[in-house]
């Protein structure tokens, strides 16, 4: 049997591979944290015997002090309800009155109810301290992770998915680290202390409140195999749902100026109607399992009942031998019910650890996922002296199947602007990448001043480079902590000096803060034209020994791109600069024009001599300036087949 887990879970190739998710997840933060652990191991085993002081004096008080047919003393009652204790081992501890043995009772009662609710508050801080710490760790060690994973990997996740690993499998674990752990310890504690004082105070009655618990293993194993597969499921449904939720709300006024509301609302209820189905399913199998333990319990409990009162009125019933008391009796109740209950809540810790299990083996999942760049640990920082770039017979596809990037050279002296150009889907964005080493080479190598890309660190790369996008990105706070992003050690006139040099002040003065001013999330309060001025200024700040611009004016109007155009003439005078711009007018003075197709370079040159040559360029050329009429038919029908290509030949 299938299950939706194993066909749309993102993780399920890697989630399989995690081996012991659970043991594994001990071992490695466990291990940090185990003062918490031992304390709140210890103060649960101090609290559950503290715990049973009570019933185990009120026994002993009944026979002693309240039941004159049982003539017996309180440290004979003591000594026939804990057989480990002696008369011998109480002399000089039992005041030798009534009176006294009443106070004593009193006290030691008193001392259980007090002394345990204090180790219950110690319990309690040890297990949350070492649950809250484990699940901080986890979740910036994953995201750590994550944010250094390819992009290719992000191209195959939704958001939401990853979201449901940070947010809800995160917590999962946190809950049965807490909740589920600190039960285990405190009824594995009731359970075996209760199990040795029954043994000892009458071993036969005790085999009479055991009955139940093979019973209760086996339908605990049972659960356990029919629900784990189910757990799998609603992880999975959750992260799709997020998926769907996520991808909404961000395109929401796209949906809005479509007029699909209800078609969104429908495939709403679709991924909920799935976490509905899967969640139910597991909720059906875990509603008739816990009745069925209480069932099993009670069933020890009235058998417990029955003898035991049998005996008290009449007599060892049947097989059995010996006396017991009234008080003892009270106590083996009382007890039986304390025993025969936590057996019974395992089943609640097992439920629990099983949702736990199901999230830990996404979150390592997600953590073992394999990431294509591999960083040398001896690899030195980039000395970018001259910023000459030189790409050496660069080939590369983003999988086994397909190339996107094929026998590429260039060389570009330091202080020169590249200009790629090409239509849609040549590759010109991929060639930019991987001289951000967003990917490494399949083929051939890059150089820096005549250091391999692959032989220096990646985060010296990044900091020598300034890449300026077409897809702008503004994060949630203010203008001015998104143009110093990355430069966070930048003072407020620099930040200013940026936002002039990208033409951006006058608009953020005019904003209601200035600078200060909220720019929403992903920048939703301003403008296409002015998240795109943010992003320059950001690059200017950054002072880059490299500058990439990929369409960096695509979103500005003709006279804000002639104005940000003399700005980046100043930016770029004396660094190496890559150009990608579908208006060629913005790039025709550069020294150096390359022209892709198919991944592969067809032209190269400056404005002036690609023109005269009457090639590819020459018809891109004639296509901004309007001379459709004049065009080729074989680059019309060219262009039409371009155009219809999909996936990752899309990549510019």
């Amino acid at each position: 049997m299938s299950h939706p887990a194993e066909e749309d879970d993102p993780f399920e190739d890697v989630r399989e591979e995690t081996d012991n998710p659970m043991r594994r997840l001990f071992a490695e933060y466990g291990r940090e944290n185990s003062l918490q652990f031992v304390v709140g191991t210890l103060a649960s085993v101090v609290a559950r015997v503290l715990d049973l002081m009570p019933p185990l004096v009120l026994g002993v008080a009944i026979d002693a002090l309240f039941n004159e047919g049982a003539n017996l003393t309180f440290a004979e009652a003591a000594a026939q309800t804990l057989p480990l204790l002696t008369p011998a081992m109480l002399d000089g501890v039992v005041p030798a009155t009534r009176e006294g043995q009443f106070y004593l009772a009193i006290g030691l009662i008193a001392l259980g109810f007090f002394g345990g609710s204090a180790f219950h508050w110690t319990r309690n801080w040890g297990w949350n301290s070492f649950a809250q710490n484990i699940q901080h760790d986890i979740r910036v060690d994953t995201y750590n992770k994550m944010q250094r994973l390819n992009m290719d990997f992000f191209a195959d996740k939704q958001t939401g998915e990853m979201m449901s690993v940070l947010s809800n499998d995160v917590n999962r674990l946190e809950r049965f680290l807490n909740d589920g752990m600190n039960s285990f310890f405190r009824l594995s504690v009731m359970v075996v202390a209760i199990a040795v004082i029954l043994f000892t105070m009458n071993w036969q009655l005790a085999l009479v409140a055991l009955v139940p618990v093979p019973l209760i293993t086996f339908f605990t194993w049972k659960f356990i195999k029919t629900i784990q597969p189910k757990y799998a499921d609603v992880r999975s449904s959750v992260g799709q749902m997020n998926s769907r939720l996520e991808n909404n709300l961000g395109g929401i006024s796209v949906i809005k100026t479509s007029n699909t509301e209800d078609f969104e609302s429908d495939r709403v209820d679709d991924v909920s109607m799935e976490y509905f189905d899967a969640n139910w399913d597991a909720i059906g199998t875990r509603i008739k399992f816990f009745p069925g333990l209480r069932v099993i319990a009670g069933i020890g409990f009235v058998l417990t009942f029955l003898v035991g009162g049998l005996w008290v009125l009449s007599g060892p019933p049947g097989p059995f031998t010996g006396s017991l008391e009234l008080g003892q009796f009270v106590v083996f109740i009382t007890l039986t019910q304390r025993f025969i209950w936590p057996m019974a809540q395992f089943g609640q810790i097992i439920n629990m650890y099983q949702r736990a299990r199901a999230s830990s083996a996404r979150i390592f999942g997600l953590m073992d996922e394999p990431s294509r760049i591999a960083e040398d640990p001896d690899a030195d920082a980039l000395d970018v002296t001259d910023g000459e770039v030189v790409y050496d017979d660069v080939t590369f596809g983003y999988d086994d199947d397909e190339t996107i990037v094929e026998d590429v050279n260039v060389t570009v002296p330091g202080g020169d602007t590249l200009a790629l150009v090409g239509p849609t889907g040549a590759g010109k964005s991929t060639v930019l990448k991987l001289l951000l080493r967003m990917y490494d080479v399949d083929e051939g190598s890059i150089t820096i001043d005549g250091q391999d890309l692959r032989d220096v660190t990646i985060p010296s790369l990044r900091r020598q480079v300034g890449y300026v996008s077409q897809d702008t990105f503004m994060f949630y706070g203010t203008v001015a902590d998104n143009i110093a992003y990355g430069t966070f050690d930048a003072d407020e006139e620099s930040v200013v000096e940026a936002a002039k040099a990208a033409e951006a002040h006058e608009f953020i003065t005019n904003l209601p803060d200035g600078y200060d001013t909220e720019v929403g999330e992903r920048g939703v309060k301003l403008s296409g034209g002015q998240r795109q001025r943010l992003s320059i200024a950001r690059a200017i700040l950054k002072d880059p020994e490299i500058l990439i611009l990929d369409e960096a004016t695509s979103d500005v109007d003709t006279e804000t791109e002639m104005l940000i155009q003399r700005s980046l003439d100043d930016l770029t005078a004396d660094r190496t600069t890559f150009s990608i711009a579908h208006r060629l007018s913005t790039i025709k003075d550069a020294d150096q024009i390359v022209v892709l197709e198919g991944g592969r370079i067809v032209e190269r040159g400056q404005h002036d001599e690609l023109l005269a040559e009457d090639g590819l360029y020459a018809h891109l050329w004639g296509v901004q300036a309007g001379e459709i009429d004049e065009l080729p038919q074989e680059f019309i029908e060219r262009a039409t087949r371009r155009t219809s290509r999909t996936g990752a030949e899309s990549d510019d």
